[in-house]
């Protein structure tokens, strides 16, 4: 498996989508709007910080 990195604008992008997408998120559990819109968003979310989290930020 080759090496995966993520570059620091890569990292600071999927960091402000997984920001966008919990808001989101808060937003539609709020208005008891439709469940899928939850799982989306959730999911999103819960994506974008995982791979944040996991794989390593090398700069340039």
């Amino acid at each position: 498996m080759p090496d995966v990195t993520l570059s620091p604008a890569l990292a600071t992008v999927l960091f402000v989508l997984a920001c966008l997408a919990g808001h989101r998120y808060r937003r539609v559990w709020k208005e008891e709007g439709p469940r899928w819109q939850l799982w989306v968003s959730g999911l999103l979310a819960a994506g974008c910080l995982l791979a944040v989290a996991l794989f390593p930020v090398v700069p340039g």
